[in-house]
């Protein structure tokens, strides 16, 4: 929840991540929270993102909204199986934490925003930038953006050319052993599941997430 320009006054921040390369597909700034604004949302992400029925696993968190039956009519209509997340465990979404620590702690982040207008300001600008300029530390220092999209091997295999013109120009430097670049992340999970595939994981505000897991 994102907190308005008065006491009380609060607006609710939906996200919606990639769980593997931690990019941010969707998002959207409501009056309130609600069953059918988080079934829209997840509608045009799937649409958007291509998800075809049976690819994806939803976990969700044990929110109302979560729960609610259009969210769970919609999860059957697109083919994606939903399960939930550990009762009365607020921190069972690691991935959604910290990518809202990174907004929250992000310079510029105000106690309040003045208006809604102002909040959607805000995040326009800082998607725009944890997509496309954040290099990631669990993704090798790779942003969202260049992971998500498939570029991530070229760019690893270009770093290994430079770093290996460094080592060919002064091996004295690497005591140990040739440089290497930081390894891509293979597989990403929350709870490890029985059988590899796409999962999306849900949790409502603060922050409401999609993870994609993907091979």
């Amino acid at each position: 929840m994102l907190r308005g320009p008065v006491k009380w006054t609060v607006y609710h921040l939906y996200v919606i991540l990639d769980v593997f390369s931690r990019y941010l597909v969707g998002w959207m700034i409501a009056y309130r929270e609600s069953a059918e604004l988080a079934k829209r949302l997840i509608e045009h992400t799937c649409r958007a993102q291509m998800i075809a029925p049976g690819q994806l696993t939803v976990h969700t968190d044990r929110g109302s909204s979560m729960k609610s039956k259009p969210v769970a009519l919609l999860m059957a209509d697109l083919g994606v199986t939903k399960t939930h997340s550990r009762p009365h465990v607020s921190d069972d979404n690691p991935y959604s934490e910290s990518q809202f620590r990174t907004l929250k702690y992000r310079p510029g982040f105000p106690d309040r925003f003045g208006s809604i207008q102002d909040a959607r300001g805000f995040c326009l600008s800082f998607f725009q930038w944890y997509n496309h300029q954040h290099h990631h530390s669990g993704l090798g220092l790779m942003t969202p953006a260049m992971l998500h999209h498939g570029q991530a091997p070229h760019i690893l295999a270009h770093r290994q050319v430079v770093l290996d013109a460094a080592y060919s120009a002064h091996p004295e430097r690497f005591v140990r052993k040739p440089p290497r670049p930081p390894e891509l992340p293979s597989q990403v999970w929350i709870n490890k599941p029985r059988q590899l595939g796409k999962v999306l994981t849900l949790y409502c505000p603060p922050l409401l997430t999609v993870f994609a897991y993907r091979l």
